[in-house]
């Protein structure tokens, strides 16, 4: 059987209807200049209905993640202000059915201020409005999670949502910049399901740090004459490996060494 060639508008079918890609019906995709404009076109058909990019995800910054999807290298996706929360509160609700193949990522989230010219981790850092622990919500099209890095990046970079807890100014968090970045690659994190603790984490885990990540993305964005945006929200990759989204499943974070809040999700 000829197979055909997989486009944006059957990927952002997938996402709206959730649904999976009939990987039979579809060649593979690895070209990444192929999939980087596919997934502007998804960009361009989710404004004209009205939602507005607000910012980034980077996804697969965990290095220890990459043999588990087959894959080698970041990938980013956009973040709309339909798909973002901020929270008031440390306890939400999701309902886990609206995400295809919906997965729990633990990270941190940044706003920038305004883009510094040179986009170091000590920069990036002192260029933030705010910092805080979030849970972003990845999905596949992709039947069994598996899928190449170019085609993650056309699917979105696999966001499906994000979930931004309690902000805090850099000088929140206390100490000279210098120590607000090192306590960002040395916080740990436990993640815990049902009450018992399932996975752990640290910052160091995403590209050597959070703010490392964020430096890797604006100098891929450099590469490509682009950059990022003052007010940008950024989700620098996850702390642990995905988890699934099951509901009546609870999920909980504990971090040390940092002073951001931990987070609950009740998922039905």
């Amino acid at each position: 059987m000829d197979m055909a060639t997989l486009t944006s508008t059957a990927l952002l079918h997938c996402h709206d209807q959730h649904t999976l890609i009939d990987r039979a019906g579809y060649r593979a995709l690895s070209d990444l200049p192929t999939a980087e404009r596919m997934a502007a076109e998804i960009v361009a058909a989710r404004q004209a209905r009205g939602e507005r990019p607000v910012g980034w995800k980077i996804g697969f910054t965990n290095r220890s993640i990459w043999p588990l999807y087959g894959v080698g290298h970041p990938i980013w996706g956009v973040i709309y202000d339909s798909t973002l929360t901020l929270l008031d509160t440390d306890t939400v609700r999701l309902e886990s059915a609206h995400f295809v193949q919906g997965r729990l990522e633990p990270e941190i989230v940044v706003k920038l201020a305004y883009c510094p010219v040179d986009p170091s981790p000590l920069a990036l850092l002192q260029a933030c409005e705010w910092i805080a622990h979030g849970f972003e919500i990845v999905q596949s099209p992709y039947p069994d999670w598996k899928f190449s890095a170019a085609e993650g990046i056309a699917a979105q970079g696999l966001h499906g949502a994000l979930l931004v807890g309690r902000r805090f100014s850099p000088t929140e968090l206390g100490g000279r910049p210098e120590q607000v970045l090192q306590r960002l690659c040395e916080f740990e994190l436990v993640l815990e399901k049902n009450g018992t603790a399932h996975a752990k984490g640290a910052g160091a885990v995403v590209l050597d740090g959070p703010l490392h990540a964020l430096t890797h993305l604006a100098r891929e964005f450099a590469q490509r004459g682009r950059a990022l945006r003052p007010a940008d929200i950024i989700t620098t990759g996850t702390l642990t490996d995905a988890q699934p989204l099951v509901a009546g499943d609870r999920w909980q974070t504990r971090l040390t060494g940092i002073a951001l809040s931990g987070l609950t999700l009740d998922l039905v």
